[in-house]
């Protein structure tokens, strides 16, 4: 059976179980609290438990290392529909320790990408759109450094508020310790 036969499967069970009950929530956050943390496969229950949260308390934003690289791209945008759409007050980003961001090797990547059938002429259209496939494949070396440039990136934004904290968190993804890096209060 392929995945995404066993996961309808598995979704017909729990719609005719009404398990979709106990996740009932509104549309706005509770918490009025924004997150934008790593995609990592460890953060997806820990996260929100170690930071006390159910569902429907928070809008969370996923994406490698929980970057915000460029101030207009669609996790700014996120951002910002979250603040003036969503009622969001508040922003937390939180990076993590043993980020793969942080040992990403874009020569690698590209090889990969090759390999995977991607043709060479490609990557010759993505720098004729102004691209340069290293630079936008990239990760970081440091994710505190990371997380702090990614808070200055949003606070600097021309059409954030300047009265939504945005914070800075590492979450250490054995044990759900939460380091301070920027204090937005």
């Amino acid at each position: 059976m392929k995945l995404l036969d066993e996961i309808l499967e598995y979704n017909e069970k729990f719609v005719e179980g009404k398990e979709y009950e106990k996740f009932e929530a509104g549309k706005l956050p509770k918490k009025k609290l924004l997150i934008l943390s790593c995609m990592d496969t460890r953060l997806v229950e820990l996260l929100p438990k170690s930071m006390n949260l159910e569902n429907g308390d928070a809008k969370v934003l996923k994406n490698p290392g929980a970057v915000v690289s460029n101030p207009y791209d669609s996790i700014m945008r996120g951002i910002l529909v979250g603040v003036y759409a969503l009622q969001c007050d508040e922003m937390i980003i939180v990076g993590h320790k043993d980020c793969g961001m942080s040992s990403v090797n874009t020569t690698d990547l590209v090889e990969t990408m090759k390999s995977r059938g991607i043709n060479p002429e490609n990557f010759d259209t993505v720098k004729d759109a102004g691209v340069d496939v290293h630079q936008f494949l990239a990760g970081f070396d440091n994710v505190e450094e990371s997380v702090t440039h990614s808070v200055k990136t949003v606070k600097d934004h021309p059409l954030m508020p300047g009265d939504v904290p945005v914070h800075g968190l590492v979450i250490d993804p054995k044990t759900g310790k939460l380091d301070t890096v920027v204090n937005g209060y």
